[in-house]
């Protein structure tokens, strides 16, 4: 190849490069468009789950209340409330010293 041939083909590969430049970026920024879209998504996901969770919290704990387990016991299980007389109250004696026989 003589220095004609590369004269001639110095437009060619400049546009060439232009253009392959431009497509590049084309794609980096539809890339980078994309790439937001996804990460949107997955924060509206994780609101979501969030919020999910705070509410099934909630339930159970409304489900847990004491006001209502002590009437679900006492009106569907026929328990009775504890009295004083029932409770048994467990002192600690101190710590057990063995002797050495």
């Amino acid at each position: 190849m003589g220095t004609s041939h590369i004269r001639q083909l110095k437009p060619f590969l400049s546009l060439l490069f232009i253009i392959t430049t431009l497509l590049s970026l084309v794609f980096i920024k539809m890339e980078e468009r994309r790439l937001s879209y996804v990460v949107l998504k997955a924060t509206q996901e994780h609101k979501r789950v969030i919020e999910i969770q705070k509410q099934k919290e909630i339930s159970l704990a409304k489900l847990t209340r004491p006001q209502l387990l002590e009437n679900l016991a006492t009106k569907s299980l026929t328990l009775k409330r504890v009295t004083a007389s029932q409770i048994i109250h467990l002192t600690s004696l101190g710590p057990v010293v063995r002797s050495a026989n």
